[in-house]
């Protein structure tokens, strides 16, 4: 399933430049990417290598997700205005 899931270069190049680890998961607006440090991955995630780094993307998601581009990117927002985010 991970090889239909296309990563764009932006989100390659982001996620190789912060060194972090990312997931998709989902919220209130959609797919959204976040550092696992806010949503933390799951056993059941398709990892994706990128770089040094995993991009993890729930199975849930997986089923929708053709292609990982920067405008899935949470932001400050998203975590005051999203319950799913609620302990942050």
């Amino acid at each position: 399933m991970e090889r239909d899931i296309v990563v764009s270069d932006e989100v390659r190049k982001m996620i190789e430049e912060t060194g972090q680890d990312y997931r998709i998961s989902t919220a209130c607006r959609g797919s959204v990417i976040v550092p696992i440090s806010i949503k933390p991955p799951k056993e059941s995630d398709i990892k994706i290598p990128v770089g040094k780094n995993t991009l993890y993307v729930s199975r849930v998601q997986a089923r929708y997700i053709k292609k990982v581009t920067m405008d899935m990117m949470y932001d400050d927002e998203d975590l005051y205005s999203c319950t799913v985010f609620s302990r942050y």
